[in-house]
């Protein structure tokens, strides 16, 4: 078992008596954490991904209840885990009837990796009787960078680990390179490397079609194969339906639905425009980034590797920033990611609002940055003085450098 960021609060957690949802998508680790953390409980296990057990429950929902009443009564709650709950919505509301005849007897604990189905029918998601969690790819702070040398610096998004998290087992360490060409998905960077980019092949095609046939999200799986790729291709981009359409053959009501469905599956992360300055000519249209770095190749149809990434590594360095700030703000609940861009062509590549303060980062594929690589940054810190304090420019320099008085250059394992 390694060491997970959110360990500890969904420990705590767990121990409350309600009903659990736990959504990520596939591969992050939600059953593994789980299970390790239910270890030496009383634990019921119905696992959905089994298409007998599935099968069984689609017929006669209510057999949960009856299971769950001819279990013995223990001083303790009994832990019902159902993994892939979503493929049974119906699920949901035998787990109310039970909840709401005895919150202390069972402890529900329900894993999914796709809210569109239960979004489709309805499905009831016990609204007062649950607590929701959400689990991701990795961040830094479970896989930390390698070299070990490291020189520290304070992170302009910190994400401390939760007090009494043990850190004894972290991920294996990593280089920029590594991460940037296989991801950040537990199961991935666990693998000899040899087998990484099988897995990751897998997962882009062989997983999505199982689930999209499985929940029959898509009628043409041609047309969302034709789709997927472009959409992983200019994964870090502005969003374009048109351009999309246009290339696919598809309607664009349909690429935006399929845009939606990624989200739905959390294998999507849309990332809004900034909207509070005072320029007049600001693009609206949101940024989209496939979840995982290693993903996005595979879905692309690309060769997994370093002659991948080395032919054009800036926007893939700018993806992988976007996600570990993005994931940080969803671990610690507030916040918000977005970007700037104006029609003649200005940008900021991410701006975190938290705690009232909005920072701007700028992105760059340097080991040598100047203060050129800041122009972005000094013209939005002195649009917005009140709230922007401090800029930083996210590089692979080897340590912080200070560019002007409110503008750091950051390693990015600094970051």
């Amino acid at each position: 078992m390694y060491d997970r960021w959110y360990t500890t609060t969904l420990r705590k957690k767990l121990a409350r008596p309600y009903v659990h949802l736990i959504f990520g998508a596939r591969q992050t680790g939600k059953s593994t954490l789980i299970e390790g953390l239910l270890r030496g409980s009383d634990v019921v296990r119905i696992d959905f991904t089994r298409s007998e057990e599935r099968s069984r429950f689609l017929v006669d929902p209510d057999e949960l209840i009856r299971l769950c009443q001819g279990l013995p009564r223990r001083r303790k709650p009994t832990y019902i885990f159902v993994d892939e709950a979503q493929a049974v919505p119906a699920i949901f509301d035998a787990v109310q009837h039970l909840y709401d005849s005895d919150k202390r007897r069972w402890r529900f604990v329900l894993c999914g990796s796709s809210a569109r189905k239960l979004r489709s029918t309805g499905a009831n998601l016990l609204p007062g009787r649950s607590f929701l969690h959400h689990l991701y790819p990795l961040t830094l702070a479970e896989r930390p960078a390698a070299p070990a040398s490291i020189v520290h610096s304070v992170s302009p998004l910190q994400l401390p680990w939760p007090r009494g998290t043990p850190q004894d087992n972290l991920f294996p360490p990593a280089d920029l390179e590594t991460r940037l060409i296989y991801g950040e998905l537990p199961g991935v960077v666990t693998a000899p490397k040899t087998d990484r980019a099988s897995i990751l092949r897998a997962y882009a095609f062989v997983h999505l079609e199982e689930e999209m046939r499985r929940e029959a999200l898509v009628k043409d799986w041609a047309a969302f194969v034709r789709f997927l790729r472009l959409a992983a291709l200019e994964s870090g981009q502005v969003l374009n339906y048109a351009a999309i359409s246009n290339e696919t053959g598809i309607s664009q009501p349909t690429v935006k639905g399929y845009y939606q469905l990624l989200e739905d599956m959390f294998i999507g992360v849309r990332v809004l425009a900034w909207t509070r300055s005072p320029r007049k000519n600001l693009l609206s249209t949101p940024k989209f980034l496939l979840f995982d770095l290693g993903v996005r190749h595979a879905a692309a149809g690309l060769e997994v590797s370093r002659a991948t990434i080395r032919s054009n590594p800036g926007p893939l360095f700018e993806q992988w920033v976007g996600l570990e700030l993005w994931r940080r703000l969803q671990y610690l609940g507030q916040g918000e990611l977005t970007y700037l861009r104006t029609r003649d062509g200005a940008e900021v590549d991410f701006i975190v609002e938290h705690k009232g303060q909005a920072t701007p980062f700028e992105v760059k594929w340097t080991e040598r940055p100047t203060l050129t690589d800041a122009r972005h940054l000094i013209a939005f810190l002195k649009e917005h003085p009140r709230q922007a304090k401090r800029g930083y420019v996210v590089c692979r320099c080897p340590r912080p450098l200070a560019l002007a008085d409110n503008i750091t250059a950051l390693p990015w394992f600094c970051l």
